[in-house]
């Protein structure tokens, strides 16, 4: 006489419940996204397009790119690649400020470059600026940017709870 095994599979399967009901309450659960907050800083330049200077979100500043553009009159700083460095670390600083952040909360950059030859003037006033803080960074050449512009940077910063 052949013995079905089907009691077997019953009783394995019985057996499995508990141990899946806990793995799925042990399991971690997505959390769900929380609110973004959109920072305006005065003492940068207002966004040329339909997009926010910076958003804080997920623990995290995500700050637009910014080029050279003088907060007050929103035309590019002229001048050599230094002048226009300078001039979006100030802008970059207005708007980690109005979060209450600098740039050593910053934990990643990307400079964008229209001209290759820039990179070492750039990168004398990028070390100056960060000074001991050093995020990550990606340096792209790129073939054009807004309004002309030789440079844009844009980073990622921990915000602050």
């Amino acid at each position: 006489m052949k013995t079905s095994p089907l009691p077997g599979v019953l009783l394995a399967g019985l057996l499995a419940l508990p141990t899946v009901a806990f793995a799925q309450a042990a399991a971690p659960k997505a959390a769900a996204p929380g609110p973004m907050t959109f920072v305006t800083a005065d003492a940068a330049p207002k966004a040329i397009g339909p997009y926010s200077q910076a958003v804080v979100a997920g623990g995290f500043l995500f700050a637009s790119g910014q080029i050279p553009l003088d907060p007050k009159s929103g035309e590019l700083v002229g001048g050599s690649i230094e002048a226009s460095t300078e001039r979006i670390f100030d802008n970059l600083e207005a708007v980690l400020k109005a979060s209450g952040l600098t740039l050593s909360d910053a934990v990643k950059t990307t400079v964008y470059l229209t001209k290759a030859d820039d990179f070492a003037p750039m990168n004398k006033v990028y070390a100056k600026r960060m000074g001991e803080s050093k995020p990550a960074r990606s340096t792209v050449i790129v073939a054009a940017l807004p309004k002309g512009s030789p440079i844009e940077i844009d980073l990622i910063a921990l915000a602050k709870k």
